[in-house]
């Protein structure tokens, strides 16, 4: 037991806890804007006007279709260069996720309203309430309830893709594992606690995510 204690298993343990305050941070930060942003562009992908369409559809196809590797390494160096000053580099990475998390979502969202039967909205229509009432009253706590799962996905893939922002030299889990290895030559362990840590989140996250959608029946 000492032996273990002392191990280059449990020394890493205090890089990964400050890469994983990182980790969490940013991915709960971008995904809280990426929300928002997933749901200005999923609605307005639900738009009669064909500019409000075609600029959410520009958003979100040019954001699923280029890689988030590329999306960092254009934030980080390739805004500066045109707007004159750096970005910082959570800052960077917490844009990443939300403009990209942001791109996915939208299209949660405008599946989740989507799906919501017409009668919804002609019947809120019938009783004198606007086209923004029906919205906001009827169908999107219908829509939200539909969403939770996918969004749960979501913040599952989120989490994992902060690890890429370890080429910009940002402090999360999977940087934190390569500064200590880095450091101690010790990469099968230090990498084995790596993946322990993303599991400890991740695997929980799903199980709790099954269980709230047999609750909820969707």
């Amino acid at each position: 037991m000492d032996v273990f204690m002392e191990s280059h298993y449990m020394r890493v343990i205090p890089f990964l806890l400050e890469g994983l305050m990182y980790t969490l941070l940013i991915t709960g930060v971008g995904l809280f804007f990426g929300f928002i942003l997933g749901a200005i562009f999923g609605l307005a992908r639900l738009s009669k006007s064909k500019i409000i369409y075609g600029i959410a559809t520009v958003y979100v196809e040019a954001l699923r279709g280029t890689p988030i590797l590329a999306q960092i390494l254009f934030i980080y160096f390739g805004l500066p260069d045109v707007l004159g000053f750096n970005i910082d580099k959570i800052t960077a990475s917490v844009i990443a996720i939300a403009v990209n998390a942001g791109a996915y979502i939208a299209e949660i969202v405008r599946g989740a309203v989507y799906s919501i039967d017409k009668g919804q909205s002609e019947a809120g229509r019938s009783i004198g309430l606007t086209r923004g009432q029906t919205m906001r009253y009827i169908i999107w706590p219908q829509a939200f309830k539909r969403m939770i799962p996918p969004l749960g996905n979501q913040f599952v893939i989120s989490l994992k893709d902060t690890s890429l922002f370890s080429v910009i030299a940002v402090g999360e889990l999977t940087y934190m594992g390569q500064q200590y290895y880095g450091l101690t030559f010790a990469p099968f362990q230090a990498l084995t606690m790596v993946c322990l840590f993303y599991l400890a989140i991740t695997v929980p996250a799903s199980v709790y995510l099954r269980r709230v959608e047999r609750r909820l029946d969707v």
